[in-house]
């Protein structure tokens, strides 16, 4: 695989930065008071993941895993619908990484579905910052919550080389929903709590597929107010990024992204929406997951997230 060259466009805005444009209603990720009690820099010597094994493959095969992994410092663990990736691991920084850094964190997979036993098919692991727990439950969006990572990408060289996702960065918000249980006669309807998980996949199109002559890779944004995925900005650069989702007040999800590791500001927007059709009313909790094949032989991608930082606005 070669390196690849490719336009970056992102939308830019003439507002000034302000933690929210009037003319818009969009919320720059990052602005307001940080939340130190949740997040992560991984700048501790002794950090360390406890792996409870086996880990949950309970989206395949309905089995919860041991007790669940988590980080020595109470601030990550394994979800429970989906084990947490092979490799948790604090790891030097990169060079160029964010000022003062010196440990950032290592995610990667083999068997990303039941392990040691390959489904062939693409699989994901999840990766759960503890925030809904550490803060005594989840966030009014009326405080205007937002999440800020630092992700790494790798030489394009060192990527998995399959064509579809490889690594997302998402939220998991909460809604109220109508819903209608039982057919003709026996039909009800009430309004329930739902969770739904906005985000970004970073998408990997390979060179070796059919119609393609060089490896590329873009932004999936998740998702439009039907629930479908929709494409976004291509990546130019690999190195280090600069990734932000925030909930603003009415409901909507705004995403921001970019090359570098300067601070979001108004140019950084990509979109703003309401994914699957739902008002955000409460922000739980941010989370990665990694991708591969799942065949048992081939690695996923060697990603490397640092500086964490969730923020609110206060009232």
């Amino acid at each position: 695989m070669r390196l690849f060259t490719i336009r970056f466009t992102i939308l830019a805005l003439a507002s000034a930065f302000i933690w929210v444009s009037p003319a818009t209603g969009q919320l720059v990720p990052g602005t307001g008071v940080k939340l130190t009690k949740v997040g992560d820099d991984f700048e501790d010597a002794e950090w360390a993941f406890k792996f409870n094994l086996p880990k949950s493959s309970k989206n395949i095969n309905e089995y919860g895993g041991g007790s669940g992994g988590r980080s020595k410092n109470g601030r990550w663990y394994e979800g429970v619908k989906r084990g947490q990736p092979d490799v948790i691991k604090r790891v030097p920084t990169p060079a160029n990484g964010p000022a003062g850094s010196e440990g950032a964190l290592l995610l990667r997979s083999l068997y990303t579905g039941i392990p040691g036993r390959p489904t062939f098919k693409l699989q994901q692991d999840d990766y759960i910052a503890d925030v809904n727990y550490r803060l005594g439950g989840s966030m009014s969006v009326s405080k205007s919550p937002s999440v800020v990572v630092r992700v790494f990408l790798p030489p394009i060289e060192e990527w998995e080389n399959r064509t579809g996702p490889s690594f997302a960065f998402r939220l998991a918000l909460l809604t109220t929903a109508r819903k209608t249980k039982g057919t003709g006669f026996f039909a009800r309807s009430s309004n329930d709590a739902e969770t739904y998980w906005p985000g970004f996949f970073i998408e990997f199109e390979s060179e070796t597929d059919r119609n393609r002559d060089q490896d590329s890779a873009y932004l999936r944004i998740r998702a439009n107010s039907r629930g479908g995925d929709y494409r976004g900005p291509v990546i130019s650069q690999t190195g280090w990024w600069t990734f932000g989702m925030s909930c603003t007040p009415d409901g909507r999800v705004h995403y921001y992204g970019k090359p570098g590791l300067e601070n979001l500001t108004a140019a950084d927007h990509i979109t703003s929406n309401f994914p699957y059709g739902y008002r955000a009313e409460r922000f739980k909790t941010f989370f990665f997951n990694v991708c591969n094949g799942d065949n048992g032989k081939t690695w996923s991608t060697p990603w490397i997230v640092d500086n964490c930082e969730v923020f609110y606005v206060p009232r």
